[in-house]
């Protein structure tokens, strides 16, 4: 396999709760808790290990939350390198009610990055990634310029790796010049990104295309229960996704990541890479908390996955 590089510029320890009523001024007793390793990055080197897929994965740690951090990525992904900086990890929660069903995610800003820190981990980021795949997801901590994806999606093109980038629409919006091989967002960052609502999927099929023409060879759009979209050079695939009891969005998105690279990675075909995709995402949304995808949900959900070629 080609060599797969994971960044996390900002981790995070994750911890969710299932409670079965929030009531205001009360205590709400959690009837499920998880405390896992964080951080878009981090969750899609937790997935491709899951997958089988061998990744580096390189994160920036601080304080005790941290060390925390640090031992569990030992065990969650393939091969942890881990910089340490000044300040604490940020701490995210998850708040799941389960009568009616509702969601509440808070998360904090992160610790600031010197820039000593930051040009270590892109320099060992990128030598590792080699002509392989060089995956950038997620915030932009304090201190770390919002250019930083776009400079160095153009140092993996520049080495011939395959860049892989999903982010908040204003750093996506500038990787998108260095054009990256692959891109991920979802319906809503689509529609911030440029500007537009996108109400149908003929919608999002045609914005997808206009995005893909401007660089990138590779632009996958999630729809949540409605599958997603994939759009490339010379073809379109649509994938809808298999019906399931949705316990958890915390991390699908990133599981899904996972699948599309794992995909392209071992086959190099789109169609299994998006079956994967859709899998590991549906998967990882029936689990509680921030709980990803387990191999036996991408093994049995991936055979209800249908993906088709659709003309734009």
């Amino acid at each position: 396999m080609p060599p797969v590089a994971v960044l996390t510029l900002n981790p995070s320890l994750d911890v969710s709760y299932e409670v079965s009523r929030l009531v205001p001024d009360e205590k709400s007793r959690a009837t499920h808790t998880r405390y896992d390793p964080g951080g878009n990055g981090v969750n899609v080197g937790r997935t491709l290990k899951i997958l089988e897929v061998p990744a580096k994965s390189f994160t920036l740690v601080a304080g005790e939350i941290g060390l925390f951090l640090e031992h569990a990525l030992e065990r969650e992904v393939d091969a942890s390198h881990c910089i340490h900086i000044p300040g604490e990890t940020r701490v995210n929660c998850t708040l799941i009610q389960v009568d009616p069903r509702l969601q509440y995610e808070v998360t904090a800003s992160g610790p600031e990055v010197p820039a000593a820190a930051l040009e270590r981990i892109r320099t060992e980021f990128v030598e590792a990634a080699g002509d392989g795949f060089g995956v950038l997801t997620g915030s932009l901590p304090p201190g770390v310029p919002p250019e930083t994806y776009a400079t160095w999606v153009e140092q993996l093109r520049a080495r011939g790796a395959r860049a892989v980038v999903d982010a908040q629409p204003a750093y996506l919006g500038r990787a998108l010049a260095a054009e990256p091989f692959l891109i991920k967002p979802n319906r809503h960052e689509l529609e911030m990104l440029c500007g537009t609502s996108l109400t149908t999927p003929d919608a999002v099929l045609r914005t997808a295309r206009h995005v893909q023409q401007r660089g990138v060879t590779w632009v996958c759009v999630s729809l949540g229960a409605e599958g997603a979209i994939l759009v490339g050079p010379r073809a379109a695939f649509l994938a809808t996704a298999p019906r399931i009891t949705v316990r958890s969005t915390v991390g699908a998105g990133d599981a899904m990541l996972a699948g599309l690279v794992a995909g392209f990675v071992t086959s190099g075909d789109p169609v299994t890479a998006l079956r994967t995709g859709v899998a590991c995402g549906s998967g990882s949304a029936t689990h509680p908390g921030t709980m990803l995808c387990t191999r036996a949900d991408v093994e049995r959900l991936q055979a209800l996955v249908e993906v088709r070629g659709i003309a734009d």
